[in-house]
């Protein structure tokens, strides 16, 4: 019987054993991840489980028992050390070999590192495993001055739970606003809006040029203009890059990411990849795009899993991410880039954070977000998925329900 073969221990990994076992796969499966623990779902690493709201076993993508129910290996702490596509083998550090008939990638991606110096200071404190998760939470408490370099995603994010805690918080962002370069600068004033709001102090177009430190432990922040700031921790969200080792080695096309076509094919036969790792073709978007996003690492590994299975499917779902920041909750769909739209229409005030709202280019939505607007995101997504002429006055006008814009 055929053996698949999957690299990773995340929620792509999971789930895409979970659509073999689905689809009927019946034969050997094996999941091999680098962590101690079973596949799991990182964005409660920077809400609910960080905050607390979460219990540990809450993040997890199956129950204890299920990959020995459903007759999955699951090598976990184990690191493949390299892929031979030509013996169909996968090379474990350990010096075992793992022969595969169907292999997926779902590798995902590392956070990027500071390299200033001071970086490699005792608490400084990364986002990406649930062992970061429970170093940051034991770092934010009452009066605790924490220093947060980024201020996309995850660095707004870990600034909204520290400061939940009762932590001072200062955000260190390059550009004049935080999410400017992804929500474009009309949405993002109001997650600048609502920081400030909270009491954390935003610093625009700044640059770290070191980190201090006492006895081994970070205790401040150098910026490039000469001011020093206290921290008794500092966090980087920087951005992240793919796990690409394993593919680039191999000879797979690499380009941001393992490229792919609709259907998650790599560019080597019986190779697949999905999730964060995956830059795929877009039939919808007509290019490829790489999405760090939990929605991909969800609903990707299906479509991996039916193309292993050798039945016809391709991805092209639009992007979505979400976010939690105080007493904010978003949605967002569809995908454009600075410049590449003309104007954002609002329904609703951006004052009362209770808001939707288009990215428009000429009459056509590229994307939609809601911000304290509950289950609206499926009109949203009809909206930017039709690519239909839209009317900017019905758009923006409350009384015309989304999902009756285009009547």
């Amino acid at each position: 019987m055929n053996t698949f073969v999957i690299v990773g221990g995340g929620l792509a990994a999971g789930k895409a054993a979970e659509a073999l076992r689905e689809h009927g796969h019946t034969g050997p499966l094996v999941v091999i991840g680098d962590e101690a623990d079973r596949p799991y779902i990182r964005p409660p690493l920077s809400k609910g489980y960080l905050l607390g709201k979460e219990e540990r076993d809450s993040i997890f993508v199956h129950p204890d028992g299920w990959y020995r129910e459903h007759d999955v290996d699951l090598l976990l702490d184990t690191r493949a050390r390299a892929v031979d596509p030509r013996a169909r083998v996968v090379e474990l550090a350990d010096g075992r070999r793992v022969r595969y008939d169907k292999l997926l990638l779902a590798t995902g991606s590392s956070p990027r590192r500071l390299t200033v110096p001071g970086a490699d200071l005792d608490n400084v404190l990364y986002l990406r495993r649930v062992g970061d998760s429970e170093r940051l939470k034991a770092a934010f408490t009452p009066g605790a001055r924490i220093v947060v370099v980024g201020a996309g995603w995850i660095g707004l994010e870990t600034a909204a739970a520290a400061r939940l805690a009762g932590a001072e918080v200062t955000v260190l962002n390059h550009s004049a606003l935080p999410l400017e370069k992804v929500l474009g600068r009309e949405a993002a004033e109001v997650f600048a809006a609502l920081h400030a709001e909270h009491g954390v102090d935003v610093l625009p177009r700044v640059e770290v040029e070191s980190l201090t430190g006492t006895d081994g432990r970070v205790d401040g922040v150098r910026l490039a203009d000469g001011r020093l700031l206290a921290a008794d921790a500092v966090v980087v969200g920087v951005g992240i890059t793919p796990n690409v080792r394993l593919a680039e080695e191999a000879g797979l096309e690499v380009r941001n990411g393992i490229v792919t076509d609709e259907r998650l094919r790599t560019s080597e036969a019986d190779i697949y990849a999905a999730g964060d790792v995956a830059n795929a073709f877009h039939p919808l978007l007509g290019r490829r795009l790489r999405v760090e996003h939990w929605a991909n690492a969800l609903r990707q590994p299906e479509v991996a899993a039916l193309g292993m299975l050798g039945k016809d499917a391709v991805y092209d779902r639009l992007p979505y991410f979400y976010t939690d920041q105080y007493d904010l909750g978003m949605e967002y769909t569809g995908y454009t880039e600075p410049g590449a739209y003309d104007r954002v229409v609002f329904r609703g005030e951006r004052s009362e954070r209770r808001f939707v709202c288009f990215w428009m280019a000429g009459r056509r939505a590229l994307a939609g977000m809601s911000v304290n607007v509950w289950d609206v995101i499926d009109p949203i997504r009809d909206l930017v998925a039709s690519g239909a002429d839209l009317d900017d006055t019905r758009l923006a006008d409350p009384d015309v329900p989304l999902d009756r814009v285009l009547s």
